[in-house]
This record gives structure tokens, C-alpha cells and sequence, in this order.
């Protein structure tokens, strides 16, 4: 897949751990909800959760994710907030761990030796989720329609 491919979501070239933190929650957000409307949503969501600052996410306490979740702003899925909440906490701990989140990410050998430390890590990460979280942060996947295929998994918006 390149970067050209029609319904491809955009790269970027993360600069700052918020950033891997922010694609990383819109995958939570996507899985089993319309793409469409957690694209409508994003600005608020990225209000909502402090632009995804993992420490600041990390340190919300009890009763912010109370508040957050009667945040109308928001797609208000308990455990897909608390989720993010502690995919926050784990992206912290990975950088101190490896010294920074792309130094972590660039440790396994292949894609799905990362796949499934990612998915072991981190909330609410599967095949999908993965995959669109690697592409976005423009780390190295292997081609669309090939991982589809060796996933034996339904078609879905890329």
C-alpha cells in the first residue's frame, strides 16, 4: 500500500510521543464504531483528552473519566476511554523502557513479532487497529491487500 492508495488514511511523521498516542487512540475509537463519525467527532475528542499529552492522559483520575464520559463531545464508551487512559500509562512506560516510543517500536524484527507485542501491551488493539496504527505512524507494513489475505480478515476501509 502506498501513501497514494485511495482510501488510505493519511501518514504522518510523528514528532512527539502525543502524537503515537493520538493515532493509536482513533484506532480504539474506529474498532466496532463508524469511522465516519469518530472522523466528525476527532476535534472535540483531541479537546476532550488534551490533545492526547500521555502524561496528562495518564494521570486523569477516577472522576475525569467520570467527567469525560458525560462529555457529549466525546464517543462515550467506558472502557475504551479508561483504555486510552492506560495505553497512555503503557506508552510512558515503554519510552522509559526502550528510550523512546519509536525505539520501541523498531526493537522486533518483523511486523508481526510488533503486532503481537503491541497487541499484548496495549487496550483495545487488534489486527485492524494495528495495522492502521503502524501505517499512520508511518512505520513499515507489509502491503494492504497481502496482510488481508494472511489474516483472513473481512475488507475495510485503509
Amino acid at each position: 500500500m502506498t501513501s497514494g492508495h485511495q482510501g488510505a488514511p493519511p501518514q504522518i511523521k510523528p514528532t512527539r510521543l502525543a502524537d503515537y498516542l493520538e493515532v493509536m487512540s482513533k484506532a480504539v475509537f474506529q474498532s466496532g464504531i463508524s469511522w465516519a463519525v469518530v472522523d466528525r467527532k476527532w476535534p472535540e475528542i483531541r479537546s476532550a483528552f488534551h490533545g492526547f499529552e500521555p502524561a496528562r492522559v495518564a494521570d486523569l483520575r477516577p472522576e475525569e473519566v467520570d467527567a469525560l464520559l458525560g462529555d457529549r463531545r466525546i464517543i462515550r464508551n467506558r472502557r475504551k476511554v479508561e483504555g486510552i487512559v492506560a495505553n497512555a500509562r503503557t506508552m510512558l512506560g515503554v519510552e522509559r523502557e526502550f528510550g523512546s516510543f519509536p525505539a520501541y517500536l523498531r526493537s522486533q524484527s518483523d511486523f508481526e513479532g510488533l503486532a503481537r507485542d503491541l497487541k499484548r501491551r496495549f487496550k483495545f488493539l487488534g489486527d485492524h487497529g494495528i495495522y492502521y496504527f503502524l501505517w499512520v505512524v508511518s512505520e513499515p507494513v507489509p502491503p494492504y491487500q497481502e496482510w488481508v489475505a494472511s489474516h483472513g480478515t473481512g475488507r475495510r476501509r485503509m
